[in-house]
């Protein structure tokens, strides 16, 4: 099940680039970390739920790469790229071999049954 996403045809061609293009540099820093490890946790400062997450990890002692953007006040149009690119709304964003897992709540099912373990 996907969410509705705006078809590009109903982007004014002005507006096209500007939306394809914002804040590439942030996407693409975590694509790569995505295709270079097995586990990527996305977060930001203050926020107790990528804490969270990564606790769950190193209690599994799992390796897994972090990557932190800002706090709630500041880099929140930069994550605002991520929100839109994966249609996540939250931190933390979980990616497990490529995958979005979901945050914290949702990376203790799979733990708990030993699936990312194998």
């Amino acid at each position: 099940m996907g969410r509705p996403i705006l078809d590009e045809q109903h982007i004014h061609p002005a507006a096209r680039d500007k939306v394809a293009t914002l804040h590439v540099d942030i996407v693409k820093e975590v694509r790569d970390a995505i295709a270079a490890n097995a586990i990527v946790v996305v977060g930001m400062r203050m926020n107790p739920m990528p804490k969270k997450a990564r606790r769950l990890l190193d209690e599994a002692k799992l390796p897994y790469r972090y990557l932190e953007y800002g706090s709630y006040l500041s880099q929140w149009r930069r994550r605002n790229a991520l929100k839109m690119w994966t249609g996540w709304p939250t931190f933390p964003m979980v990616f497990v071999k490529g995958a979005l897992v979901g945050g914290a709540s949702d990376l203790r099912k799979p733990l708990e049954s030993g699936a990312l373990k194998t």
